[in-house]
């Protein structure tokens, strides 16, 4: 009777078992096992060519290496991003429209765009952060300044008289919170994009300017402009040997521009973190650094809830800036 006993507990303790492996199959983890079954669009809000566009499509040929379906590029261009944002927003949250977001689309053009056609909160659900692309502060070579205090120093001593070249509203933006933190009454002066602003620093005409590492490496290895400074929290691998903002005294400057995956809202967790564990391993290989670096884009990675803070803590950051300083989209 004892062993029978044995053998009965014995058949219940594995029946329980096979039913909770069956009840841990979940609906969720059946989609993500056969995610995808088709080709998945990536829409890009900007024009082919540009440095996120380039970003993405490697990214997107690895992640079609990787889960054997076709990830194809759809750029949607236009408004400040805007356009291809919210066409983001309101695709299907199935799992085969993606899109790329960045510090523009999602912390600052709330704050430029009086009738924006989409939430950054609401609307989308956040991936991974693939990459952050540092802005930097150069100098005309005859400028007299060589670091950020030098700057700071010829700005007290001749108020309002040094110009600072503006190519985009981002670059406004470093230039406001610089002036704030630094206490530097420097001018800024906007312009429509770097093509026009480079040949007038160059030249000396406007002293200095703030753009992204991509658009002054170039001229800084060529010895048209000097590096003073890098606006991430460190020295960047961007641009090795010049110290940051931060590091020059200014404790906690930053404003570096991100790029992301995000989803339409509502698009199935299964599908997102397995799309967060394959991009990780994409950002995680040497290749891909190498490539992202030659862009001027530095490899990210994390959670979709760390990317999801940064949105929150960025966008209430640059709203506060973009309405004291009254700065518009271009």
């Amino acid at each position: 009777m004892k062993l029978v006993r044995i053998r009965l507990v014995r058949s219940v303790l594995a029946f329980a078992f096979v039913a909770s492996a069956a009840l841990a199959i979940t609906p969720a983890t059946v989609l993500a096992q056969a995610y995808p079954s088709k080709p998945v669009r990536i829409i890009v809000p900007f024009p082919p060519g540009q440095g996120t566009d380039v970003a993405t499509r490697f990214l997107a040929e690895r992640l079609t290496r990787a889960l054997g379906h076709n990830f194809l590029i759809e750029n949607r261009p236009g408004a400040a991003a805007s356009l291809g944002t919210e066409a983001l927003a309101k695709a299907n949250p199935d799992g085969y429209t993606l899109g790329i977001g960045t510090s523009g689309t999602h912390t600052m053009n709330p704050g430029l765009l009086p009738n924006l056609g989409y939430d950054p909160d609401k609307d989308f659900e956040p991936i991974i952060l693939t990459g952050m692309l540092p802005l930097m502060l150069a100098a005309a070579p005859s400028f007299p300044a060589n670091s950020v205090q030098e700057v700071i120093a010829l700005a007290k001593a001749k108020p309002d008289t040094i110009n600072v070249a503006l190519p985009a509203a981002p670059q406004r933006i470093a230039f406001e919170l610089f002036r704030q933190q630094a206490g530097a009454p420097l001018f800024g002066v906007p312009y429509k994009g770097s093509a026009t602003a480079l040949p007038e620093v160059m030249s000396g005409q406007v002293p200095l300017i703030i753009d992204s590492i991509t658009a002054l490496r170039a001229q800084v290895n060529a010895g048209k402009l000097k590096a003073l400074a890098v606006t991430s929290p460190h020295s960047s691998e961007l641009m090795p040997g010049v110290k940051s903002v931060a590091e020059q005294g200014l404790p906690g400057f930053e404003l570096t521009a991100w790029n992301a995956f995000f989803a339409p809202k509502g698009t199935p967790q299964a599908i997102v973190m397995l799309l967060n564990a394959e991009v990780r391993k994409i950002l995680a290989e040497p290749e891909t650094r190498q490539r992202l670096m030659a862009l001027g884009i530095e490899v990210a990675g994390g959670s979709p809830q760390e990317l999801a803070e940064r949105v929150r803590n960025e966008r209430e950051k640059w709203s506060r800036i973009i309405r004291a300083a009254k700065i518009t989209a271009d």
